[in-house]
């Protein structure tokens, strides 16, 4: 029932370590991913793996029909076959008007010949020529053609370019395959599963503090009392801003020896990026403390008043600026009056701050509140 006068709530300074994380989430994803694709357009004739099923690298996964291609095939060799028999007969052709050639080239020297027939012979030798060259010229187009139609042939198989499993089989025989406008996605392989990577998107504000290397540690919803260890192994620069918040892909490496993780879960990571083992530690609290105003500070507060926070007067948003030197401003309780001390302060964790020098004194007890209490 008397004056109401200021009691203040305070907390000891400590000593202890301090662990300071970064907060992100993302997904586990395998460390490699393949989409496997068709390049031709036909009629899946049989398809050999199920969702699941591990395969291995060259393993035939399904087949197309391969009748139409194997025709071309055997039509590209037969015209290879035909160009080159066309080569051997115009090498004969061209043996022929060299031996003509030679014959007239003596007579024509002596006058037993006219230059007119040389001529002639001249010609004709060298049309035999440049036929034999045209003809080998058609045999390699040919060849050419036949290996198209050979690698068609073995693109018929859609083989697995790695080790891995399957994870998705979009396609199931008798279905057609159309490849001409946009390539269609058969199957979805993942490498080994027993190595994985989580990619978690890390706010512009925190990005700073992380580092390649740093250790971390996630929980996923399916597994919410176990924690699983990890480790940064790059840090993306390209930006990815979704609604105004920018971030950065972090990609951490995971160990998934018990295939307990399957990709697309959601993780949240706690990634720790400064350790301090033994540092002079306040609470928070304790540098967002301002004196109450003068003016005001022998008047009552309710109940209600005293439980809800209330916008900093003016007073005390100039308390709360940092000295010149990049000191903190705190207040701490001797012989029941209230002193400011200058500190510096170091790393954080949210709930405690490393004090690196000031003039605090490991018995002193920092001011976290102002109470109003009744005489």
């Amino acid at each position: 029932g008397g004056e109401a006068g200021p009691a203040y709530q305070t907390e000891p300074v400590t000593r202890g370590g301090l662990t300071v994380t970064v907060t992100a989430t993302g997904t586990v994803e395998p460390t490699n991913q393949v989409d496997i694709s068709s390049e031709l357009s036909g009629i899946i004739k049989s398809v050999n793996v199920d969702f699941n099923d591990e395969v291995k690298e060259g393993q035939v996964l399904a087949e197309l029909d391969t009748d139409k291609l194997s025709a071309q095939v055997a039509h590209s060799r037969a015209t290879v076959n035909a160009k080159q028999a066309r080569v051997t007969e115009l090498e004969a052709t061209l043996a022929e008007k060299l031996s003509e050639y030679e014959r007239v080239k003596p007579l024509a020297g002596r006058g037993y010949s006219s230059q007119a027939d040389l001529d002639v012979a001249k010609a004709a030798f060298l049309r035999a020529e440049a036929a034999v060259a045209s003809g080998k010229a058609e045999v390699v187009v040919a060849e050419a053609d036949l290996n198209s139609a050979e690698t068609n042939l073995r693109k018929a198989c859609i083989c697995s370019p790695i080790n891995g499993i399957v994870l998705k089989r979009n396609v199931d025989p008798g279905q057609t395959v159309a490849s001409s406008f946009q390539t269609p996605v058969l199957f979805i392989l993942a490498d080994d599963l027993r190595k994985m990577q989580l990619e978690v998107d890390i706010d512009e504000a925190d990005i700073g503090k992380v580092r390649e290397g740093n250790e971390a540690r996630f929980t996923v919803e399916t597994y919410q009392d176990r924690e699983f260890p990890a480790r940064i192994s790059e840090l993306r620069y390209a930006p990815e801003t979704v609604e105004g918040v920018v971030t950065y892909k972090a990609i951490l490496s995971i160990d998934n020896k018990d295939l307990l993780l399957r990709p697309g879960m959601t993780a949240t990571a706690e990634i720790t990026v400064q350790t301090v083992e033994d540092a002079q530690l306040i609470p928070n609290a304790a540098l967002r403390y301002a004196p109450p105003d003068e003016t005001t500070g022998g008047s009552k507060r309710t109940f209600l008043q005293s439980i809800l926070p209330r916008p900093p007067r003016s007073t005390e948003i100039a308390k709360l600026e940092t000295a010149k030197d990049g000191r903190r401003r705190l207040w701490v309780l001797r012989e029941g009056q209230p002193v400011a001390v200058l500190v510096r302060t170091g790393a954080t964790d949210g709930v405690h701050t490393q004090v690196q020098d000031g003039d605090l004194r490991a018995d002193d007890k920092v001011i976290v509140d102002t109470v109003q209490v009744a005489n």
